[in-house]
């Protein structure tokens, strides 16, 4: 409006109607009234738009948003934690078994025993499979996370890791096998309550083990060059302390928790069970040459 109109409507004594509920009485909603002034208004009343509590106590409630918040996402964490450990040693446990066989196959197998005893590339060539399928799981992420490949490649590895075992506890006594699996299972079982109840981490020591594994390396290089007994039962004895270690890292990292610096992703359930499945594979061998050097 400018300023004529302002002088216009100031200077004579005209002035717009006053409102009347009567007039509009007759239509509450359609917001057209006797004049040209049309009132929009949204159906419904005024009395509580922030707190309807005559919606409340009709029972339409407006929708509550922090079911699921109030937990937080630790108990969210920690079910996924729990799956993971669950998923692990399950995975664990099926390998574990299935090796047995395989290794009690070739020990009490006799006709399998000497033909492995006679026929050394078979060995070598166990050792071969692993080694590559080993790297090939390291390397890529696809082979160890999508469903069902991931089994595939780990059932496969288990195989060639049972049979590389049996090949060589052919060459051992049974006896000083079956001590060696005993052995094997009371120090897992050790270790791995050990790891789950102390609050010492053991995660950070990641390099100080990658240092000491290769110095061990080094150290059995020089047991192959002398070829002394007591180096090889040295080696042994190193060896065996080094894997009780990382048995202790792994499952530290798979269990996770505030205790600990570093943890395994839950993705890799298969990796994690790799790990620990080498850790005890280790350990049994170091312990199988311990127990038949000393007899």
């Amino acid at each position: 409006m400018d300023r004529a109109d302002d002088g216009r409507y100031a200077g004579s004594q005209a002035s717009p109607p006053p409102y009347s509920h009567q007039d509009y009485a007759g239509s509450a909603y359609n917001g057209v009234g006797t004049g040209n002034v049309r009132v929009v208004s949204p159906p419904g009343g005024y009395e509580n738009m922030v707190h309807p509590e005559g919606e409340a106590a009709a029972g339409h409630s407006p929708p509550d948003y922090s079911c699921g918040l109030e937990d937080g996402s630790g108990f969210s964490d920690a079910a996924i934690r729990r799956g993971f450990i669950r998923k692990v040693y399950l995975t664990l446990m099926v390998q574990l078994l299935v090796t047995v066989g395989i290794i009690c196959a070739f020990i009490y197998w006799e006709a399998l025993r000497k033909w492995v005893q006679d026929t050394y590339w078979f060995s070598y060539t166990m050792m071969a499979v692993v080694l590559a399928l080993i790297v090939a799981m390291s390397c890529c992420d696809n082979l160890r996370r999508q469903v069902p490949l991931n089994f595939i490649a780990l059932g496969l590895f288990t195989i060639a890791e049972g049979l590389m075992l049996g090949s060589v506890a052919a060459f051992f006594h049974a006896e000083a096998v079956l001590w060696a699996m005993g052995a094997t299972a009371l120090v897992s079982l050790s270790l791995t309550l050990f790891a789950m109840q102390t609050k010492w981490d053991f995660t950070t020591l990641n390099g100080s083990l990658w240092v000491f594994a290769w110095t061990l390396f080094s150290f059995a290089l020089l047991c192959a060059i002398l070829r002394s007994q007591y180096l090889y039962i040295l080696y042994a004895c190193v060896g065996t302390l080094l894997f009780s270690l990382y048995l202790v890292f792994d499952t530290q990292l798979i269990l996770g928790g505030k205790h600990r610096k570093y943890e395994v992703s839950p993705e890799e359930y298969v990796f994690a069970a790799l790990n620990l499945y080498l850790d005890v594979v280790s350990l049994f061998l170091l312990l199988l040459q311990l127990i038949g050097l000393c007899r």
